[in-house]
């Protein structure tokens, strides 16, 4: 059973060296996952600058969410396009390993997105960038083996993406959103990634506390990777 999870492990860290050397600086990677959530961020500052240092937890987490989503449109829905999907899930590696893989290729591009900031605690500003990382990465898995197309899977994440720009606490704290609107927050991966990035950089989280925060996403993580892969199964049958 050791050797299983050693050989599974390093399988899924080639699978994500691969990707990592393949499509780091593809056109859509670019343009969604750094061009996009940069551009907002100079549009809120020029703004109002002044205002600015509080919505860095918010800006931080988004430039995570769009990057590392973006990265799985191009791994997962490219490769099934071309084949080349179908020909890595013919080497004695389980669909976990596959998608766990890709996950954690798409994880470490969003790493690359830091901003210069003030860190109150590090070891929690550390823990809610991987986690955070990892959970979008499985939110964008899940989107990109949902469907056939790239355009597709940047389509449907902008679904989950674009709501959570506004619901999420990126521009708007959760607790002055309307009643009506308050549910949907707590049922999105970001309100929780930007609560624990908040904390870490010394202000007051606003929905959990860091460690309930970090336990959601977590959640999220297992859910989402379990959902991905029961639908590769299904469809790569």
């Amino acid at each position: 059973m050791r050797i299983e999870t050693v050989n599974a492990t390093r399988a899924a860290y080639y699978i994500a060296l691969k990707d990592m050397k393949a499509y780091y600086f593809k056109p859509p990677n670019i343009s969604w996952g750094i061009l996009f959530p940069l551009a907002f961020l100079l549009a809120f500052y020029v703004r109002n600058p002044g205002d600015f240092s509080g919505m860095l937890p918010g800006f931080l987490a988004l430039s995570l969410l769009f990057a590392t989503t973006s990265m799985e449109a191009i791994t997962i829905t490219f490769e099934r396009m071309t084949g080349a999907l179908e020909r890595l899930m013919l080497y004695p590696v389980s669909t976990l390993t596959v998608i766990s893989g890709k996950i954690a290729g798409g994880a470490f591009f969003g790493l690359f997105l830091f901003f210069e900031v003030k860190v109150s605690s590090p070891v929690l500003f550390f823990v809610s960038v991987i986690i955070s990382s990892i959970a979008f990465a499985a939110l964008g898995a899940f989107v990109s083996v949902s469907v056939r197309q790239v355009f597709e899977a940047q389509t449907l994440a902008n679904l989950f993406r674009f709501p959570m720009i506004f619901l999420s606490g990126v521009f708007i704290p959760v607790h002055d959103l309307p009643s009506s609107v308050r549910p949907v927050a707590y049922l999105m991966p970001l309100t929780y990634s930007i609560d624990s990035v908040r904390a870490s950089l010394g202000y007051q989280p606003e929905v959990l506390s860091p460690a309930a925060s970090l336990a959601v996403l977590l959640f999220f993580i297992f859910i989402l990777l379990g959902s991905s892969v029961w639908i590769l199964k299904r469809r790569m049958s």
